[in-house]
């Protein structure tokens, strides 16, 4: 007599939960690259735009400084008042309570200060004076640091006071 062969249609339970077990960790494995670069993404645009800002703050002081009347010779390392081409009176103030950098105009009181940075943790205005005429600014070196969370970054820049220049 002849047997015929059945032949077997589908998987098994263990099979089956073999390719379920591998799916699961395929799939968790990938939901962790996910985050991981969902969380690379944002600290570097917190970066970005920390930076960003920092870079904008300087390079508006740098302008104004390049084409100043005047600048204070005495005054604390943390700020910097100049009267500008168009005759304003401004400081620029690094508030240490508060870590962020202030356009203060002084030509009126009414007026609110302007925030240019934030999360400044330190920054300096070295002025460099005439050998000539000691009250009389020739340059002024600027630095800044950065801190947001995990990230700092320090910043520097000079500006040449052109209406000073021999």
């Amino acid at each position: 007599m002849y047997r015929t062969k059945t032949s077997r249609c589908g998987f098994t339970v263990v099979e089956i939960l073999m390719a379920l077990m591998i799916m699961g960790m395929l799939l968790t494995a990938l939901a962790a690259a996910f985050s991981a670069s969902v969380t690379s993404f944002k600290v570097n645009e917190d970066a970005f735009k920390l930076t960003n800002s920092a870079r904008q703050a300087l390079t508006r002081i740098t302008t104004e400084l390049r084409t100043a009347n005047a600048v204070e010779v005495s005054e604390p390392l943390s700020q910097c008042s100049l009267l500008t081409s168009g005759n304003s009176n401004i400081t620029y103030k690094f508030d240490s309570t508060d870590n962020t950098l202030y356009l203060v105009t002084n030509d009126s009181t009414s007026d609110d200060d302007y925030i240019l940075c934030e999360n400044v943790v330190s920054m300096t205005f070295v002025k460099a004076v005439d050998p000539l005429d000691a009250g009389v600014i020739r340059n002024v070196q600027i630095s800044m640091t950065l801190s947001s969370d995990n990230f700092t970054k320090s910043i520097s820049t000079a500006a040449v006071l052109r209406r000073n220049m021999p």
